[in-house]
């Protein structure tokens, strides 16, 4: 009886695509910031942090894009980083109703500095899954996170198979 429920609880890790990568995303999570260490920022703050420090101010809309967020949870995620000084919202020159998001002086000191424990873990990374391997992983994941794909997931004719 146990092989049984065994066996469907494998069946959907091994054909569910979307449970397969949050399974590995929640695993990769825990694994990044056990190597950030006790910095205080989680994973995904580390991650705004680069990407804002990679585009320089970046509206909110297009640092949602960015990062395949909705506007909401890009606020939320937003909000401890704002409240410890590390970015800050500012208005755009062109267009005051569009807010920017600009790493703080303090703001890009931390993310200098996790930068050289993001380093160690992805090379922890490279070197427990294969060097040319996570390349090709990032590669297929950036795919999966591109307009690209989402328009042909949803415009794909489904068969039989």
């Amino acid at each position: 009886m146990a092989d049984d429920g065994k066996a469907r609880e494998d069946g959907i890790w091994l054909h569910c695509s979307n449970s397969a990568v949050r399974r590995a995303s929640r695993q990769l999570g825990r694994l990044y910031e056990d190597a950030m260490g006790d910095t205080g920022l989680k994973g995904t703050q580390f991650s705004l942090l680069s990407q804002i420090a990679r585009t320089g101010e970046p509206t909110l809309k297009n640092l949602a894009e960015a990062l395949v967020m909705d506007l909401s949870a890009l606020g939320h995620t937003l909000k401890p980083l704002i409240r410890d000084g590390l970015v800050e919202l500012v208005p755009d020159d062109g267009d005051r109703r569009v807010k920017r998001v600009r790493l703080t002086e303090t703001g890009a000191a931390r993310q200098r500095e996790l930068t050289a424990r993001w380093q160690v873990a992805q090379s922890r990374f490279d070197t427990a899954f294969g060097k040319e391997e996570s390349r090709a992983l990032r590669k297929a994941m950036e795919f999966i996170a591109s307009q690209e794909f989402a328009a042909l997931f949803n415009t794909k004719p489904v068969s039989g198979d």
